[in-house]
């Protein structure tokens, strides 16, 4: 849209801000059919689970070392381990398990600037899981068909911060069988195997609480984002970061009046996402980002800018009718499509974002609550119940390559 058409434009945003803040104080809407019913699903009593109890080193000494990874926004291996010790689904006996689960922190080693690196994670799985299949017997019994691991790495158990390297590694060839519980989802992709559970990063849930404001202050701002457009340190010719997305949001929105989008990270960015009617959640280096977290706990439309995406708890949480899907190809027309949304699906979208249980779906908080994230990847489990009794594997019967994938992967952790 042009400098023409921007006058026209605002006078529909203030329409929007009218309305908008006339319906905000409590209306809610629950959405309907079996969506709503399978979001609010109480997995209590659906499956059981065997915790493994693992050395230190491979969960609780790393967190020792560098408590940072409590908060960075892979932290849901973390929060998952200590709410299944107490869970009601745990059972301390094996026999009885439907599922088996590794407590194992492969994304608490960070650097100096808190990013998480993926190296050593081939290593140390591999080991974690020569150390189950040695002392236990349940994983020789189906190769990891009824484990599940929790894998919250960018592109997932490829084991990569940068796409076309993940792909080049794929899947640990030891995971192939097992259940994968990932931030990481995008429909055709090495890295996601059918049948994983995508959920959602983690987003500090007692800091977002913090910031909370009044419920009945207007939204004036129409589309809000904070954030790189360009990682010149990672991709210095440009491009390839975000696929050219977020740069493209840069290039053609940075002086227009209805998008407030800014590299700067205010003190007051979850206030600001309060005040937004649209949240920009553009791609980055993975398809995800916490701002999609951020976006429905705060009420702001999450506009989901990554092609291909598959969205945590997508078969519970209805993302189409909460949020905007915007093709990379698009950007350039963003504010026309966002422009052109009657107010009334604005406002059924605000309802539904309104509803407790959308926000519960999206967030690990401590201690956890009915419905919440923790929830949602037991009912995805519980879902995946029976076994496929083919999942059994016959005496003598061996399917993984335990010396398959890169060299440097196959050296001792």
């Amino acid at each position: 849209m042009r400098t023409g058409g921007w006058v026209f434009a605002v006078l529909i945003v203030f329409g929007f801000v009218w309305r908008i803040g006339a319906e905000r104080n409590v209306r809610t809407e629950r959405i309907s059919g079996s969506a709503g019913d399978v979001l609010e699903d109480d997995p209590v009593g659906r499956l059981k689970v065997y915790v493994y109890e693992l050395p230190s080193k491979y969960n609780k000494k790393l967190l020792q070392k560098d408590p940072r990874c409590l908060t960075h926004m892979f932290a849901a291996e973390i929060f998952m381990h200590r709410f299944l010790l107490s869970s009601p689904v745990r059972t301390l006996k094996p026999e009885e398990a439907d599922w088996f689960y590794t407590p194992i922190y492969i994304t608490c080693d960070l650097t100096p600037t808190g990013l998480p690196l993926p190296f050593k994670s081939p290593r140390m799985m591999r080991s974690a899981i020569q150390l189950i299949s040695s002392n236990w017997p349940y994983w020789n019994r189906t190769e990891g068909a009824d484990h599940f691991f929790v894998v919250p790495h960018d592109f997932g158990a490829c084991f990569h911060y940068q796409e076309e390297k993940a792909i080049d590694r794929g899947i640990l060839p030891l995971l192939q069988r097992a259940t994968l519980v990932q931030t990481f989802g995008q429909r055709n992709h090495v890295c996601l195997n059918e049948g994983s559970i995508t959920i959602p990063p983690y987003a500090p849930p007692q800091k977002m609480q913090t910031h909370l404001i009044p419920q009945d202050t207007p939204r004036s701002i129409f589309v809000y984002f904070r954030g790189l457009f360009y990682d010149v340190n990672n991709d210095p010719e440009g491009g390839y970061y975000a696929r050219g997305a977020r740069a493209a949001v840069w290039e053609n929105f940075k002086d227009n009046p209805l998008f407030d989008i800014s590299t700067d990270h205010p003190t007051t960015y979850y206030e600001d996402m309060q005040r937004a009617i649209f949240c920009l959640c553009p791609l980055g280096w993975a398809p995800w980002s916490p701002r999609l977290v951020e976006a429905v706990v705060f009420g702001c439309i999450p506009v989901i800018i990554a092609d291909d995406i598959v969205l945590p708890f997508a078969d519970a949480i209805p993302w189409e009718e909460i949020g905007v899907f915007v093709a990379e190809e698009d950007v350039p027309d963003l504010d026309t499509i966002l422009t052109s949304i009657p107010p009334d699906v604005v406002l059924r979208k605000q309802r539904l974002l309104a509803n407790p249980s959308m926000k519960w779906a999206m967030m690990f908080p401590q201690p956890a609550q009915p419905g919440d994230a923790f929830h949602q990847i037991l009912n995805g489990l519980a879902r995946k119940l029976p076994h496929d009794k083919h999942i059994y594997l016959k005496p003598g019967e061996r399917i993984l390559n335990w010396t398959a994938g890169p060299v440097g992967d196959l050296k001792p952790w």
